[in-house]
């Protein structure tokens, strides 16, 4: 390893980076403070609360047909919701910086409507509009497709709540990315195809894998939005949030915390991977 390689490691893995202002110290030590009071200690609570059971029932529990079922809808649907967002977000998002049309203004604050409206009312109104007898759900009626009180009413809910996130986390790489580079690459002989794949995508590809975790994080935990459109039945459209309470309203805590707790780790597992991914696009798009 050359002089230059060993510095640059040195300051890559260095503890302490200085500062004109100074107040490291302070700063680091409120940041575990508060982190350890709101996330640390709550989620270790969670990590031991169902061992009251024992490593046989957490695993009853955990591998039980309703449980994986629920576990498998809730973030397969997640999944499914997020993909959703990540394509037609990203569209929004590219008509909303690039072109001035008409009631631009009204559509880019009906994005954010999800995040301003509360769970429970858009949970009824979705459930209101696709159920059979409502005004989308009374369309596919006669050809036997049933929406609302199925899964895919579930990934309808979790798409609704889950857009804002996308839209938000790729406009402003939009509006920042430089148009010259593009005319550049047209006037050099690009195709549209190549310009998108080669000059574009590289510089909004972490934006979108953001928006497609913030999206699926948002998607795995929501309850409010998914409970009166799903209809929430065992084995076939009860998500795993629902699942959870059903056990605390039966005083089973433990076992609601061992729920819990699979859903942590799973979450984990996913949201590490999308960090690395999202690390190694970031990487690239600079190179």
């Amino acid at each position: 390893m050359s002089v230059t390689d060993a510095s640059a490691s040195a300051k890559r893995w260095r503890f302490r980076e200085p500062s004109a202002l100074g107040g490291f110290w302070p700063s680091f030590s409120f940041v575990v403070l508060y982190l350890s009071i709101i996330v640390l200690i709550p989620l270790a609570a969670l990590a031991l609360r169902p061992w009251e059971l024992g490593l046989e029932g957490v695993w009853r529990v955990v591998s039980s047909e309703r449980t994986v079922a629920a576990l498998k809808l809730s973030f397969g649907a997640a999944a499914i919701a997020a993909s959703v967002n990540a394509v037609f977000g990203t569209i929004v998002a590219w008509a909303l910086v690039r072109y001035e049309f008409p009631g631009k203004r009204v559509i880019d604050a009906l994005v954010d409507l999800p995040f301003a409206l509360p769970t429970a009312v858009a949970g009824i109104a979705l459930a209101s509009i696709y159920a059979p007898n409502g005004l989308i759900g009374a369309a596919f009626a006669p050809h036997d497709i049933r929406i609302a009180y199925t899964p895919v009413g579930v990934m309808v809910a979790l798409v609704f709540i889950g857009f804002p996130f996308v839209v938000r986390a790729v406009q402003p790489v939009l509006a920042d990315l430089d148009r010259d580079v593009e005319e550049a690459a047209a006037t050099l002989g690009a195709s549209r195809w190549r310009t998108i794949s080669q000059v574009i995508w590289p510089a909004i590809a972490p934006a979108i894998l953001t928006g497609f975790a913030l999206a699926f994080a948002r998607a795995v935990g929501e309850y409010g939005s998914v409970i009166f459109i799903a209809g929430n039945i065992p084995m076939v459209s009860e998500i795993a949030p629902l699942l959870i309470v059903i056990k605390l309203e039966e005083f089973d805590y433990a076992g609601a915390a061992a729920i819990g707790l699979a859903m942590l780790c799973v979450s984990f597992v996913m949201l590490f991977l999308l960090n690395g991914a999202h690390a190694l696009m970031t990487r690239r798009g600079a190179a």
